[in-house]
């Protein structure tokens, strides 16, 4: 491959090297491995189902944590914009009819009462024509209501990151996902009586959440008796990745620079790896409900990071243990048996190893990130779902996998992806601190194996795109991870503006 002078100051501008440039295009032609799986997790095996008495114990561990003076910090990524959401009233306003005809449609219009944004809708309408909303509807001027919800010099959702659409109605005004979060960073992650909220944005849309901050951060800090401590970051240039041609070549932009893409939210385990803090929340923007529903998040929420606070106790106990000396081969065996057990990490062969080779294994596998993701009951949702797959060194642990990463000739693991009983919702709680209190590296955890290759075009080109492995797939593929069954309602995304209309979100 030759650069140009062009070419090495563009990868100079965006921080990435000639090797990682290599690497990439390397990528497109030999492809990712698909994982060798064990089977999908279920209850019992590789999910934990606690009991109420185990539940309440954990959120009094919990409880005991935070009043510890430990730091909490509640992740948000919302960096993605909503013009997903509005995928098909974009077609609407594009389509050679003008009154609601599909099925979608006519559930938007006949329901757009309930949408917490019809009071801003209806006064920008107003401002533009002069007319509300049921004056148009009259008319039948229904794709003049639809621009305006789209278009910047009306709402502008079209371009708006979900995080800033106005999601729930109250009595006081319409919220926001991103003030949803702030609500639950109150609820459940605030420690000494400061609530930490990292949102991951992108560029342009930093001024929007900023300016919304400044609105509501004293509301809610006097609402809930908090102290925020609300920070902000964006994907870094240098998580890029270049796009190729169909032949693996890099793909050029029409004035012949290198064509970057985002590489997906993999990128983020840099963004992750910059919070100082014991404990990280993660959950996604658009997964909020309204108060009346959030005692049952709240309550989950504490459960899975009272088990966790559980198993890092355990873990710090057995490596201070090991460091000590003062062990034998009994004390070896249960180790074993909560790394099986507890940690769900398995070494078939792991009879073969002598002693001293068998804490050299067991120091490793308890020495590293921990995390409990929460998995709810499969409703057919699309998405990633929880499995138990082979790492590298042939062990076997639970891991988070997108349907991308599965062979679709064995015949057998596309069985056991569309039987699964459970689902991935993006409800993780992460420990990111070793037994000595130094924050682990989290870029060093990461299987570079687990990235994978999509089919896109610009400008009518097709090319391929690489996606790093995702944040909680392959980025977090080296750590240690307990799956935890919480209840469906503690899922609620939001794909489609017509979402808004579920009772959950009204």
């Amino acid at each position: 491959m030759t650069l140009s002078e062009k070419d090495l100051l563009q990868l100079a501008a965006k921080g990435i090297s000639v090797e990682t440039l290599q690497h990439q295009l390397d990528e497109f032609k030999t492809g990712f491995p698909f994982l060798r799986l064990e089977g999908p997790a279920s209850i019992g095996k590789g999910i934990v189902a606690p009991t109420a008495a185990e539940a309440a114990a954990y959120k009094a561990e919990w409880d005991a944590y935070k009043a510890a003076g430990k730091t909490v910090v509640k992740f948000v990524p919302a960096s993605g914009a909503a013009s997903r959401m509005f995928k098909d009233m974009f077609a609407f306003v594009d389509a050679d009819y003008d009154v609601p005809t599909t099925a979608f449609e006519k559930q938007y219009f006949d329901n757009i009462t309930r949408f917490a944004f019809y009071g801003a809708l209806n006064d920008a309408l107003q401002r533009q024509t002069g007319k509300d909303i049921p004056a148009l509807m009259a008319e039948g001027a229904y794709k003049t209501i639809a621009r305006a919800m789209l278009a910047e010099d009306g709402l502008n959702y079209g371009q708006l990151p979900k995080g800033m659409l106005l999601f729930h109605n109250y009595g006081e005004g319409a919220r926001t996902p991103m003030e949803e979060h702030l609500v639950e960073g109150a609820l459940y992650a605030a420690s000494g009586g400061k609530a930490y909220v990292h949102f991951t944005v992108s560029h342009e849309h930093l001024p929007h959440f900023k300016a919304k901050v400044a609105e509501k951060q004293a509301v809610y800090a006097e609402k809930y008796g908090v102290t925020y401590d609300i920070s902000f970051s964006e994907q870094k240039p240098s998580t890029d990745t270049v796009a190729a041609n169909p032949d693996g070549t890099p793909f050029r932009n029409a004035d012949g620079s290198l064509l970057f893409r985002p590489g997906g939210h993999g990128a983020l385990i840099e963004n992750l790896n910059e919070i100082d803090a014991d404990i990280i929340f993660v959950k996604n923007i658009d997964n909020v409900v309204p108060d009346r529903l959030k005692p049952e998040t709240t309550e989950w929420k504490q459960i899975i990071a009272g088990l966790l606070v559980h198993l890092q106790q355990k873990a710090f106990g057995y490596l201070r243990l090991l460091d000590s000396g003062n062990y034998d081969h009994e004390k070896l065996l249960e180790i074993i048996k909560f790394l099986q057990d507890e940690l769900c990490c398995r070494k078939p062969d792991i009879k073969d190893l002598e002693d001293a080779e068998l804490v050299i294994y067991l120091r490793k596998k308890l020495n590293r990130p921990m995390r409990v993701a929460g998995m709810v009951k499969n409703v057919g949702e699309p998405g990633g779902g929880p499995f138990l797959a082979y790492n590298a060194d042939n062990t076997y642990s639970p891991q988070i996998l997108e349907s991308s990463q599965i062979d679709k000739s064995n015949e057998t693991y596309i069985h056991y992806f569309t039987h699964g009983t459970h689902f991935n919702p993006v409800d993780l709680v992460c420990a990111v601190k070793d037994y000595q209190g130094n924050a682990f590296n989290l870029p060093d955890y990461v299987d570079p194996a687990t990235g994978f290759i999509s089919q896109k075009s610009k400008g009518g080109k097709e090319l391929q795109a690489l996606e790093l492995p995702g944040l909680w797939n392959g980025a977090m593929s080296d750590w240690n991870t307990v799956f935890v069954e919480v209840p469906l309602g503690t899922f609620n995304p939001v794909k489609t503006v017509n979402d808004l209309l579920r009772e959950q979100h009204q």
